[in-house]
């Protein structure tokens, strides 16, 4: 995308769940850009779990408001005035026994309360909702140079019949924003769909991200998610990753772009779990450094940004 091309003209964002991975990156950036940006948290008495976004406020105007993805009118307040939403929170289970509940019905749950939020608003000029090459890539299809691109959809079907490892996830993710297109056609929002794969980089909350977790379960030794990291591979073909913080200006470049439509996917790096494992042994293990979350870095070009 040509970078002359026109912006849409505001100052004023709404991040769903900033206490989570990409969204914290995504407030740091917004406030560096000079945004008035409003997130919104499960418990905004649990100060531990928010000190990440009280200390960002040092960056600019940052309003943290409660909201919860299964409560109704819960996004309501700091939605309210908003012109970009950028739905980030999705409820991830990994070894949850009951995906369905944990994962899946929360996650449509969710979406449909946060656009109906956007539409009692009626300032939100555009949502951009992060989805997941989960959403995309996971199939039955098999053999060599197949491609998936922004108009592939992940087999529900199949997920729900052979339950691979961590199932529950990529089901919740198609679901979660096929139900979101559905809403905005319905409702005539503006809608765009980020769907980043696995995802590494610096990390500002307090707990490891799940996805950190299943990049660096090759060193931490965790069975269940070296298993969904093979499972992955097996069943997309490959070991997808890109830095957060691309994904991330990705998601503010599209926001901002008037011309920006439909899906867009972000992946820097196709590996394998082998190679992986060669990075991690090389670059980690026979250093005997600290484990760093920088162990994969960001694009120097962050305008590049095109569909497959």
């Amino acid at each position: 995308m040509s970078t002359t091309q026109p912006i849409i003209s505001t100052k004023s964002a709404c991040v769903i769940g900033g206490t989570g991975f990409v969204a914290s990156q995504l407030i740091k950036l917004l406030l560096e850009k000079g945004y008035a940006v409003r997130t919104t948290v499960r418990d905004a008495d649990n100060l531990k779990k928010i000190s990440h976004l009280t200390a960002l406020q040092e960056l600019g105007e940052l309003t943290i408001f409660r909201g919860d993805l299964t409560d109704e009118g819960s996004f309501d307040a700091a939605i309210a005035g908003s012109d970009l939403v950028f739905h980030v929170a999705t409820p991830v289970h990994f070894g949850s026994p009951d995906p369905e509940n944990d994962m899946i019905k929360p996650g449509v749950q969710g979406v449909l309360n946060v656009m109906k939020s956007c539409v009692k608003a009626k300032t939100v000029k555009r949502v951009v909702l992060t989805s997941s090459a989960a959403a995309v890539t996971v199939n039955t299809l098999s053999g060599t140079g197949l491609i998936a691109d922004e108009n592939d959809w992940s087999d529900v079907e199949f997920l729900t019949t052979a339950k691979p490892p961590t199932w529950g996830y990529p089901v919740s993710k198609v679901l979660a924003e096929k139900t979101a297109w559905k809403f905005a056609e319905e409702h005539n929002i503006d809608l765009i769909t980020v769907i980043p794969s696995l995802m590494a980089g610096a990390c500002l909350t307090p707990d490891i991200p799940s996805s950190i977790g299943l990049a660096t379960s090759l060193i931490t030794g965790n069975e269940f998610l070296i298993n969904g990291l093979k499972g992955m591979q097996m069943l997309s073909g490959s070991i997808s990753i890109t830095h957060v913080e691309d994904v991330c200006r990705a998601q503010i470049f599209l926001a901002e772009k008037e011309s920006a439509s439909g899906r867009y996917i972000c992946c820097a790096e196709n590996s394998s779990v082998p190679e992986v494992a060669k990075f991690l042994s090389k670059d980690i293990l026979t250093t005997k450094s600290r484990l760093s979350l920088e162990i994969f870095h960001p694009s120097e070009d962050h305008t590049s940004l095109q569909k497959a």
